[in-house]
């Protein structure tokens, strides 16, 4: 992830500037009573700290626990499909002559094929809900998105993968946002369901990913996206319901909004697993000579800059058989 690991770590949130006058005390409106109920992450018991997924680097994600049923579905339905055409294509497997590689990276993920993953987590999230627990501030019928509202019976109609994804690739197209934003999204999504205790519905699932997109924009982009620049997106949606959104949102979350390295590649893993089980392959292309060279460069690059980081004192690490451990005097404070 290189430099930006360090916007990724941040220990507070960057505000926007233009909002920053919807937290003066005299804009503040009165906060919904559930919110000001919500246990501090400083009373969190340490168990519930370890098997948070959004903050711990082995704890699975809630979206592959939830996919898991319709997963095992889909496998059961393919092993009974008698017409080979429906079934899925070879996937293309290296050989001594041959190399095939994608070009999605951990550390520089494929745009289109991470949004997609994502918004297939998005749809598991909202399609296999164990509750129906909500908040006002994410109700779209209460905020509407647009002038022309919501339909009567739109939280009773689970949104399909399709509408999800192009929800999600116009914001990030518009706004000009990376794959790995797109990531930090997922994990400000899960972390708000934890913390806060609540459940992804028909009814709030836009302005909950409208949420966790304008957090993660903030805080993983150098050039932040303003609050007023999606509402040149979003034509229909005033600039302080957007303050709004973000002010309830940080608090949900604590002000944590830190990701760690680990977990946000936990979370890049399990999106390419995720992907793989439903048939969403990233494109592979045998490795030609020209993007070896560009490999090894990309390789030497990275080099460089580990060398200059450890010139500059930054500690190597060392495995067991090369560990050397270094004497000290003991010293004795009085």
């Amino acid at each position: 992830m290189g430099n930006k690991l360090s916007c990724c770590t941040c220990g507070s949130p960057r505000v926007d500037r233009r909002a920053e006058d919807s937290y003066l005390p005299e804009a503040e409106v009165h906060q919904d009573e559930s919110i000001s109920n919500l246990q501090h992450i400083s009373e969190r018991e340490p168990e519930d700290i370890e098997t948070d997924p959004s903050t711990h680097p082995t704890a699975g994600p809630l979206f592959m626990q939830r996919s898991k049923s319709d997963v095992r579905n889909c496998k059961d339905k393919r092993r009974s499909q008698i017409n080979l055409l429906e079934e899925r294509p070879l996937k293309k497997s290296s050989s001594c002559s041959t190399i095939y590689l994608d070009d999605s990276t951990v550390s520089q993920p494929n745009l289109k094929n991470t949004i997609k993953c994502v918004t297939l987590a998005i749809y598991y999230h909202i399609r296999n809900r164990t509750s129906t627990r909500t908040l006002d501030i994410f109700d779209e019928k209460l905020h509407p998105l647009s002038k022309d509202g919501v339909p009567d019976d739109y939280e009773q109609r689970d949104p399909d993968h399709r509408t999800i994804y192009r929800f999600v690739r116009t914001l990030f197209n518009a706004a000009q946002l990376t794959a790995e934003c797109a990531i930090i999204t997922l994990v400000y999504l899960e972390r708000l369901l934890t913390y806060a205790e609540v459940d992804i519905v028909p009814s709030t699932w836009k302005r909950i990913v409208l949420g966790a997109i304008l957090l993660a924009s903030k805080v993983w982009d150098d050039q932040a996206v303003w609050n007023v620049d999606y509402c040149q997106i979003l034509k229909d949606i005033t600039v302080e319901d957007m303050n709004e959104l973000e002010r309830q949102f940080l608090e949900m979350l604590q002000f944590n909004i830190n990701v760690p390295a680990s977990v946000y590649a936990k979370y890049y893993f399990d999106l390419r697993t995720l992907a793989d089980q439903n048939d969403l392959t990233f494109p592979s292309q045998p490795l030609s000579k020209d993007r070896a060279q560009k490999l090894e460069a990309m390789s030497r690059v990275c080099g460089d800059k580990l060398a200059e980081l450890h010139r500059n004192g930054l500690k190597k690490w060392s495995s067991l058989d090369n560990m050397t451990i270094p004497r000290h005097n003991t010293a004795i404070l009085s």
